[in-house]
């Protein structure tokens, strides 16, 4: 498997609450509706949780100033990603969600880095 991770950041005119609401109600579905032409076979949203507990282990780290979400989408391959942005559909589909991260997203402080899975602990073989 082939994924792509995006670290997010909000934009600073929204709140978390903001942030959050648009991501999980508007900007997942969307990333739902184009999921088949962009070859996507997984989506996850991870948002930020703030604890005792993570303020401690941030500063023990010395960490940088916590994401507020990191998003998560696995593909067959890096050329099933290719794929899929190779035909009209897919990069259509690609402008589209590129247009809407820009209502929520800062995208010049949210990274984004390409990664192929090693499973050292759970369901695999």
């Amino acid at each position: 498997m082939f994924k792509i991770v995006f670290c997010l950041r909000r934009r600073p005119d929204l709140t978390p609450e903001q942030f959050d609401s648009y991501w999980r109600d508007t900007h997942a579905p969307l990333v739902r509706r184009h999921a088949a032409a962009l070859g996507i076979r997984r989506y996850v949203q991870s948002i930020r949780f703030e604890s005792d507990l993570a303020a401690a282990a941030a500063r023990v780290r010395n960490a940088p100033a916590p994401f507020d979400g990191v998003a998560e989408l696995w593909f067959d391959s890096l050329e099933a990603v290719q794929a899929g942005f190779a035909t009209e559909a897919g990069r259509a589909a690609g402008r589209e969600l590129l247009e809407d991260e820009a209502r929520f997203i800062d995208l010049e402080n949210s990274p984004i880095w390409f990664a192929t899975e090693r499973e050292i602990v759970g369901g695999g073989a």
